[in-house]
């Protein structure tokens, strides 16, 4: 049985044409988990940094990531820039799956609540877009309330508007890249804790993961469907 595939969508079934068809679509996860408290690059559960060190990962030690300004015109990549740490504090994890992806469901988890070296955290939020979204802004695909006592487990999101469920259908291009290679989407939780004085933050522990399902260019779209011998 292969271990890995770089080759496309995954499709099982039993029936592969006609009115019955019954192949499906293998179901994808990447996870990513951060301790803010942990400040060394390239080991589990690193946190980032401030001025916009995320981090990415999917089953590896974390890495620093750059944020990237969604470009689906041309291969131009051009950092977003993150503020610093401040009264609001931003760390955040980066995901890239094949654009047009379909996303299944979303999870945010908190391990241990932010803390900071005096007072206390006034709220936090965790912001689910295609880029670094700031606290209460616009997000792509998901967003957590302001979450004023939040509390460990995993967290709930707002109501999905109309727009983040159209998105959710087909992830945009954010990323194109040269040489042939497949177009990205970057998939950028960004978590915004606010403790409105100013201290510096020292902990907090988050874990994030996205289900989702990779597309088949060679089968069709969603108004036209050609039963060929694609898969």
């Amino acid at each position: 049985m292969a271990r890995s595939t770089f080759e496309g969508p995954i499709l099982a079934g039993d029936q592969r044409f006609g009115p019955f068809r019954n192949v499906g679509y293998a179901d994808l996860v990447q996870s990513t988990g951060l301790n803010i408290a942990n400040t060394t690059a390239n080991t589990a559960l690193y946190g980032g940094a401030s001025a916009g060190v995320f981090v990415k990962s999917n089953g590896i030690p974390n890495a620093q990531a750059t944020v990237y300004t969604p470009n689906s015109a041309s291969t131009t990549l051009t950092a977003t820039t993150v503020p610093a740490d401040s009264a609001t504090v931003y760390r955040g994890a980066v995901m890239y799956i094949p654009a047009g992806s379909k996303i299944v469901d979303i999870f945010v988890d908190i391990g241990v609540v932010t803390t900071f070296t005096s007072g206390s955290l006034t709220s936090v939020q965790v912001n689910v877009s295609n880029n670094y979204i700031a606290a209460a802004g616009t997000c792509t695909y998901a967003q957590t309330a302001v979450l004023t006592s939040p509390a460990v487990g995993r967290q709930s999101f707002n109501a999905f508007t109309a727009t983040q469920l159209t998105n959710q259908q087909a992830t945009s291009t954010d990323i194109v890249q040269d040489n042939g290679q497949p177009n990205l989407s970057q998939i950028v939780f960004t978590v915004a804790s606010i403790n409105g004085t100013n201290v510096a933050i020292t902990g907090g522990t988050y874990y994030f993961t996205l289900r989702y399902i990779q597309p088949d260019g060679n089968i069709g779209t969603t108004t036209t469907y050609p039963f060929g011998n694609f898969d």
